[in-house]
């Protein structure tokens, strides 16, 4: 998809309403500091359109950005971060619960988990909250250019294990870094959207 015009349509707090979007939605979740702000930078071919930061935690509100007014890319708000209050992450959680359950055009859920580590007991939760709204969750594996070569399938396969993720679910590897796994992420959301490129007018 090219990208023709974005915009940051709706931000939604712990306290707003969902829009009643008409177009579809692809959403983002992932941990803190999982690298969710770059990906959806590098995806949007943009440098600083979602806020990136050093401090984990930085999104704390359902983001919809609207992509050539045909569609939308959600980006979700950070879990697992130790240093706000139980509160403040439970609170997160039932934003994203809320909207899982509540959003009637989310088409897909693409799930960040770093590739240098195990997924963590809150990357499981999420795994399996995503499966329980009824969705197959897609696995982008994050910070690829932090790993060597030779480690990718090693790492791809304890990804897939510690989630207890069948053979079927898809896992792209991804770095923000070298763009490496973009083409492939857009290629899914294309046909997830069904998005077809414009003809040009002769």
């Amino acid at each position: 998809m090219k990208i023709r015009n974005l915009t940051l349509e709706n931000v939604c707090g712990i306290t707003s309403s969902l829009p009643e979007n008409t177009k579809p939605e692809i959403a983002f979740a992932g941990k803190s500091n999982v690298g969710k702000s770059s990906l959806i930078n590098a995806l949007l071919n943009r440098k600083s359109f979602a806020r990136t930061s050093a401090q984990p935690g930085k999104t704390q509100t359902i983001n919809f950005y609207n992509i050539n007014d045909f569609m939308y890319c959600v980006d979700l708000p950070g879990y697992g971060y130790a240093k706000v209050s139980k509160e403040i992450q439970e609170k997160w959680g039932r934003m994203i619960e809320n909207y899982l359950h509540g959003s009637k055009m989310l088409r897909a859920v693409f799930l960040l988990v770093d590739i240098r580590h195990e997924p963590s007991a809150n990357d499981r939760d999420m795994y399996n909250w995503i499966m329980h709204y009824g969705y197959k969750p897609i696995i982008i594996a994050t910070k690829l250019d932090k790993i060597k070569r030779s480690q990718l399938q090693k790492q791809l396969k304890a990804i897939r294990e510690g989630l207890g993720a069948g053979k079927e679910t898809v896992i792209i590897p991804f770095s923000a870094q070298t763009k490496q796994g973009r083409e492939e992420i857009w290629s899914l959301i294309d046909s997830i959207v069904e998005w077809q490129e414009p003809e040009k007018n002769s």
